[in-house]
């Protein structure tokens, strides 16, 4: 421990030493007032794929992308430069192989005593792998998102197709059950009407009866009468029996009736909640296309900050 801070107190920081550890782990260069290249270091040579040699007096336009180099904000980032303000960003250089890569620089105006800018330095690190990797991410998820909104598009018209389907089956399930409402209001007029018959039958029959008590009093001269008697009663007895088949046949057609009924309701309901269910899922599927497109336009906001 002794012997530690003995040469910590030989050994004190430096302004060369400061330096020296800037040029070992970061790429810097330095431009004059013409914009070419005064000073680089190996780490910046190396990141551009040039030597040292070769960078001296290179402009500074050949490491841009001619859309920026060619620009009027390429010449505004100058002005800006000699003017004393600093810039620090993420930009897009070209390497001697023709290669984009990404740089995080520093652009620091140098001033002389009398405050006026005799050139420009740049400190940078190379990025290109983390933005590439990045940007691939951002496209995995636009694809991502593409896919998504795709299904949701999909899954949304095939439930419109279901939901008009559904809606079919319950009009006619509507229409069955007004038919079946009217079959049950007509049966319950023809059971009016038989009940009807039937009792002009039965009063038929007692006449018929009467009539035959008073053939038997007129003796020989209400013979004739007595068998115009019989054939009515005949005739009523005949109607009762038919009226009864009737009742019978009313009832169970009116039974039927009432089955059918029961299904076809709970045919209703069971449309009325596939329509529910259908209701809900186009919502669910256009949250889904929703949110789809939200993070399709993150990831495209986010590309752009890259």
């Amino acid at each position: 421990m002794t012997q530690l801070n003995t040469q910590q107190a030989d050994e004190q920081v430096s302004d060369s030493l400061v330096v020296k550890a800037l040029e070992q782990n970061l790429a810097i260069v330095r431009f004059d007032l013409n914009r070419r290249v005064v000073y680089v270091n190996d780490n910046f040579a190396k990141v551009l794929g040039y030597s040292k040699q070769q960078m001296l007096g290179m402009d500074h336009r050949q490491f841009c992308l001619p859309e920026f180099a060619n620009s009027a904000a390429y010449e505004k980032f100058w002005r800006d430069l000699f003017g004393g303000r600093s810039y620090e960003d993420k930009i897009q250089r070209i390497t001697a192989s023709g290669r984009s890569i990404w740089l995080q620089a520093t652009y620091m105006p140098v001033l002389g005593e009398n405050g006026k800018v005799l050139g420009v330095s740049k400190v940078a690190s190379n990025i290109t792998e983390r933005i590439e990797t990045i940007s691939t991410v951002m496209s995995e998820l636009q694809q991502m998102s593409d896919g998504l909104n795709i299904r949701a598009e999909g899954g949304i018209e095939r439930s419109h197709a279901l939901l008009q389907s559904v809606e079919h089956i319950a009009r006619v399930s509507q229409d069955n059950m007004n038919t079946l409402a009217s079959l049950q209001r007509q049966a319950d007029s023809i059971r009016g009407i038989v009940q009807t018959i039937q009792d002009i039958a039965s009063q038929t029959s007692l006449l018929a009866l009467n009539a035959a008590i008073e053939a038997a009093h007129a003796g020989e001269h209400g013979r004739g009468f007595d068998i115009v008697a019989k054939e009515v009663r005949k005739l009523a007895n005949r109607a009762g029996e038919s009226i009864v088949e009737v009742r019978r046949n009313i009832e169970g057609i009116t039974k039927e009736v009432d089955n059918i009924a029961n299904g076809t309701n709970l045919a209703q309901n069971t449309v009325a909640e596939s329509q529910e269910q259908i209701r809900l899922a186009l919502d669910e599927f256009a949250e889904i296309s929703a949110a789809s497109g939200e993070l399709d336009a993150q990831a495209k906001e986010f590309s752009k900050l890259l």
